[in-house]
């Protein structure tokens, strides 16, 4: 499957210490799990974790969803030991807290080999080096950090997240210059289903592949934001059809809706499509 097709509408946090959280994780109609070693996972359990997560991912029955290890920091004492056990684990990808420069990524990358990274974008320093840490060859996806960025910042929580548009600004032009998935901060309150659609609703408009969750009960609400609508596939048949007869014709410029259609609609719209028949594979499966 090409990376740039797989969905990413909803990416769950799952503490890699609890048995019954691994396990339910394979039933959960998410596009990603993030395996968590980092904040769900008490000091005193850390390295039980790694064995119980070892243990589930060599198991399997997580069928298409991708499979991402969130580690501790380099800089704790949990730190290496977390890379070094990932690098032999069932995993997609290693996510790595608190990038600040791209130095951070070389530092686990000299551990975890060629595995490809993930970054949790949720400091300032991380903010104003978002595009080098992108550049790294090994990066593959952003994971906005919105709780430790807003503690950082000193910001309030907005419905509108006024405070942290710069920063999530900063981080989806890197992740679009470099081609990189990038998902959505968590929504805190996880019984406001209307907050989240809101919060969901924006973070699309904006350019987000997905949000992270941090609860099963905001799956559904998130995979229908982050997905094609109904409306949006129509669009973009009718867009095509009609783009390709003008050009059959010999004809000058397309139209739908009143529109002018272009090649650049055209290939947004054969990115919808192919993005749903995915979406459609996946459930089926």
């Amino acid at each position: 499957m090409d990376p740039r097709q797989r969905p990413y509408r909803s990416v769950l946090y799952i503490p890699g210490s609890r048995d019954r959280a691994l396990d339910k994780a394979r039933t959960l109609p998410v596009d990603a799990i993030i395996f968590d070693l980092e904040d769900a996972v008490a000091a005193d359990e850390k390295a039980n974790a790694r064995e119980t997560l070892k243990a589930a991912l060599a198991e399997g029955g997580y069928g298409e969803r991708v499979k991402i290890v969130r580690i501790n920091g380099l800089d704790t004492e949990w730190g290496r030991a977390d890379a070094e056990a990932v690098r032999e684990m069932n995993a997609d990808a290693v996510l790595l807290p608190k990038v600040g420069s791209a130095a951070d990524v070389d530092a686990l990358a000299a551990i975890t080999g060629d595995m490809p990274i993930w970054a949790m974008m949720e400091t300032p320093q991380g903010m104003l080096n978002a595009a080098g840490i992108a550049a790294h060859p090994l990066m593959a996806g952003f994971v906005m950090g919105t709780n430790d960025l807003a503690k950082d910042l000193q910001t309030r929580f907005r419905p509108d997240r006024l405070p942290l548009m710069t920063s999530l600004g900063l981080c989806l032009l890197a992740a679009k210059a470099e081609g990189l998935i990038i998902v959505d901060g968590v929504y805190n309150a996880f019984k406001d289903e209307d907050g989240l659609a809101a919060e969901c609703e924006q973070g699309r408009d904006m350019g987000f592949d997905g949000k992270t969750l941090i609860h099963p009960a905001q799956v559904n609400i998130t995979n229908a934001a982050f997905a094609p609508s109904d409306a949006e596939i129509d669009l973009a048949r009718r867009q095509i059809a009609a783009f390709e007869e003008t050009e059959a014709q010999g004809q000058g410029v397309a139209v739908v809706d009143g529109k002018i259609v272009e090649n650049l609609h055209v290939v947004t719209a054969r990115e919808i499509l192919a993005k749903a028949e995915v979406i459609l594979a996946l459930q089926a499966g």
